[in-house]
């Protein structure tokens, strides 16, 4: 199984592009706010960090209005930036950018805690109302399992959580998401969102399997950490698997662990183009989520996010609490 194959929209029939049949016209409609999209401009000076140039699917400018332009007509109001960039000045660049677009409720950037102006720089942007948190992870060479026992960096998380701020991991693994139990039990009042964990793979062997399984029943068991069911959609043999129940058992899982009240959507837009376009992507999710209760599928598409990084409405449609 192949995640990162690109796929072409033209080989896609229309079947696999319709919304599942028990989306219907009388469906109430539920607005959708996205925890999880990435925003960059590819034609600044000098580049972005990522995607690479090689890339594509995605080498072009990521903005807000690119966005909505996809996702508006599917029922989204809003979105939270989830930072693309290790560069420290970025977190002020993308700060500009949510700001000047209404859509966007927040943002989450990128420090390093225990660093020597992590302090300072976690004091001054969260004078703004758009941070919402950092993300830290395995990414951009790092290892949130090795790190978290350098100096200050524990220090630096408490500060994030004394902040009201939230954390949120990168692309998970058994290693990754060892790391942040162990994070969790370091600082059980930080407030942390596990992204993509329906993309985190299981491993094969039964001891391994179990100790997973182990460690995502003890982070459940923390009322403060959420999970991201995005990067849903798989690719196998080279084509989209679009039958609902090939998705129903795993997703089952993480529900079944973290329960509705914890867990969130997010498209992880414009990465999900390696696999899907936007359209196709909120398909196989509403066909999932469509099966769950009114007042389950809004705690998923917009409560929940709400719960987790305490984002303000800037729109009037945006709904709120």
């Amino acid at each position: 199984m192949q995640r990162r194959e690109v796929l072409k929209l033209a080989e896609m029939s229309p079947a696999a592009l319709a919304l599942p049949r028990t989306m219907t016209a009388s469906t109430p409609a539920i607005p959708i706010v996205d925890a999880h999209i990435h925003l960059f401009d590819t034609t600044r000076p000098g580049g972005v960090p990522w995607p690479e140039k090689s890339d594509t699917a995605l080498y072009k400018p990521s903005t807000p209005e690119r966005y909505m332009a996809l996702a508006a007509p599917l029922g989204v109001v809003g979105a939270i930036a989830i930072e693309a960039s290790p560069l420290p000045s970025d977190n002020d660049w993308l700060l500009q950018v949510v700001s000047r677009h209404p859509v966007m409720v927040g943002m989450i950037g990128n420090l390093v805690p225990g660093t020597a102006d992590y302090m300072q720089q976690l004091e001054r942007l969260h004078r703004h109302p758009l941070f919402l948190g950092i993300r830290y992870g395995n990414l951009w060479g790092r290892d949130l399992s090795v790190d978290r026992s350098k100096p200050g960096f524990v220090e630096g998380l408490k500060a994030l959580a004394r902040s009201g701020l939230v954390l949120d991991s990168a692309n998970p693994d058994p290693k990754l998401v060892r790391a942040i139990l162990a994070v969790s039990e370091q600082v059980p009042g930080l407030r942390i969102v596990v992204d993509h964990l329906p993309h985190a793979p299981i491993p094969s062997g039964a001891a391994a399997r179990r100790d997973y399984e182990a460690d995502l029943g003890k982070l459940a068991q923390n009322r403060n950490v959420f999970v991201k069911l995005s990067e849903i959609p798989v690719v196998v043999d080279g084509k989209l698997v679009t039958d609902p129940s090939r998705y129903r058992a795993p997703l089952d899982a993480i529900w079944d662990t973290f329960g509705e009240d914890r867990i969130l959507f997010g498209s992880d837009w414009p990465n999900s183009d390696h696999v899907a376009p936007l359209a196709q992507t909120m398909a196989i999710v509403r066909s999932y989520i469509s099966t769950k209760s009114a007042a389950a599928r809004e705690k998923y598409y917009w409560k929940n996010s709400i719960a987790a990084y305490r984002w303000r409405r800037r729109e009037a449609d945006q709904p709120q609490l």
